[in-house]
């Protein structure tokens, strides 16, 4: 039976992963150049991306930026786009049904505690989990189950027993590694990425997910 769902954060709870996309596209509108989504999609969900675009730009405009400078703008930027972010379709109604169902929630997210709870006191959504699991508590994150795992220990439950929630690559993969039901909910960052083919569900928005007849499917099949 399903006794708990864990979130993802960037780019499931908050679209934080196309703030970040924009924010970079207005720093290379400054030298006239473009930045492909191709290219920084593969950064979505990872701590070790392989595309790091200060080095695209420097390769495009031919000489070295003042990546520090550079960084700070874009730091600043992203968080003001951030602040105005509402919580995506689907998110706040899921988290209430489960509420509802008796179920554990909790967070599994690469980033670090302190932006994720920020964000989701912010929205008010704080107070639904029973645990947050971020990236600076564990040695490796996703692809890495770890993170995963942290939560499911937190919640005390086993991954026969969980949904996960992910919208990228390395996401969904961490989830299937740790042995978890995996929802999908791609992002317009990872609407075009390659995804395993052992996803157990994609939606186009977790709006269209229908939490008690999920469980409902879960409990014939344990009969």
């Amino acid at each position: 039976m399903i006794r708990g769902v864990i979130f993802d954060f960037d780019g499931t709870i908050i679209d934080t992963e196309t703030a970040a996309y924009e924010t970079f596209c207005e720093i290379f509108q400054e030298y006239r150049i473009e930045l492909p989504v191709a290219k920084w999609r593969t950064r979505v969900g990872t701590a070790h991306p392989g595309f790091n675009p200060y080095d695209y730009l420097e390769q495009c405009i031919g000489k070295p930026v003042d990546r520090e400078a550079l960084m700070k703008r874009k730091a600043a930027r992203h968080q003001e786009k951030t602040e105005q972010m509402e919580v995506l379709p689907g998110v706040e109604k899921l988290l209430a049904a489960a509420k509802h169902a008796g179920l554990k929630l909790g967070v599994a997210s690469n980033s670090p505690k302190s932006w994720v709870e920020s964000h989701l006191d912010r929205i008010r959504l704080l107070s639904y989990f029973d645990c947050i699991c971020t990236g600076d508590q564990v040695e490796e994150v996703k692809p890495d189950p770890a993170l995963y795992y942290l939560a499911l220990e937190k919640l005390g439950i086993s991954s026969g027993e969980a949904i996960a929630v992910e919208d990228s690559p390395s996401g969904a993969l961490a989830a299937k590694r740790a042995g978890l039901f995996c929802v999908l909910v791609p992002n317009p960052m990872t609407a075009e990425a390659e995804f395993a083919e052992d996803i157990d569900l994609r939606l186009e928005s977790l709006a269209d997910f229908d939490l008690e007849k999920m469980m409902q499917q879960w409990k014939h099949k344990l009969k």
